[in-house]
């Protein structure tokens, strides 16, 4: 097996050992005056991901990263929240199973998907978190993952974070940590999407580890506004709100509070 690392060609002997890690964690932020309404909110971001759009997330990842879907477990939790979890193999996808309550034993890479519905109602402020987790060993990449969840979601926080565990070997026995080329994870994520965002690496090369986190560059208002009762805000109303929407995503961006 021939690949390329740092520039140069190296052969790879045995089974690769390699464990690749991505997670993915978005943040989509609305603001809601009433109690009534931030509970819409939270109802309504609840049904557009709930356990069965999360598991048609996760078929189109399984395609694009070339595995194959063995078994699909889903779970929709009361009052709200879904959890699902994927196990996967190396082989390229015939047809995809659609069992939604199967346990199975893990083959080569598993995928899970979590949601996390939340709200302030001192600030009128809701918060819908979505976390997926993709691990892979062997040749397949999570990392092509990434243009499929950013499309997946509308998210005004975007944090990235790839490890490498492990190693292989060369044909010589030379021990190799990471068996392709990456600087940052920016180089994977389209550039039409990126132009979208403010971007920043945080990376420790020496660790395998890098991390990307990413915020909207433009915040329209209407688009963070829901329920009945804001058709009547003023402009210093509106003003307020912007203020509090960019500070809570600044804060969720920094994880500190400002």
């Amino acid at each position: 097996m021939l690949k390329h690392v740092k520039g140069q060609k190296i052969r790879l002997e045995g089974f690769n050992n390699l464990t690749k890690s991505l997670s993915f964690n978005i943040y989509d932020i609305c603001y809601a005056r009433s109690e009534r309404s931030q509970i819409e909110y939270l109802e309504y971001a609840d049904r557009e991901y709930d356990a069965k759009r999360l598991q048609a997330i996760i078929e189109d990842v399984t395609l694009h990263i070339g595995a194959k879907l063995v078994n699909v477990t889903t779970q929709d939790y009361d009052p709200r929240g879904a959890s699902v979890v994927a196990l996967l193999n190396e082989d390229h996808p015939v047809s995809l199973q659609k069992e939604t309550s199967i346990v199975g034993h893990l083959d080569k890479s598993h995928i899970t998907a979590h949601t996390y519905p939340e709200y302030d109602p001192r600030t009128g402020l809701a918060t819908f978190r979505v976390d997926f987790d993709v691990s892979t060993c062997g040749m397949i990449s999570p990392l092509r993952t990434l243009h499929t969840l950013i499309e997946s979601f509308d998210s005004d926080i975007v944090i990235v974070d790839y490890r490498v565990r492990g190693f292989t070997r060369d044909n010589k026995g030379n021990k190799i940590f990471i068996d392709h080329d990456i600087s940052s994870i920016q180089d994977f994520i389209d550039s039409t999407i990126l132009s979208d965002y403010h971007a920043y690496d945080i990376n420790i090369l020496s660790e395998q580890f890098f991390m990307t986190k990413m915020r909207k560059k433009r915040l329209d208002l209407d688009n963070y506004l829901f329920g009945d009762e804001i058709s009547d805000m003023n402009e210093t109303q509106r003003e307020e709100v912007r203020e509090l929407i960019e500070l809570e995503i600044q804060e969720i961006f920094e994880c500190s509070n400002l």
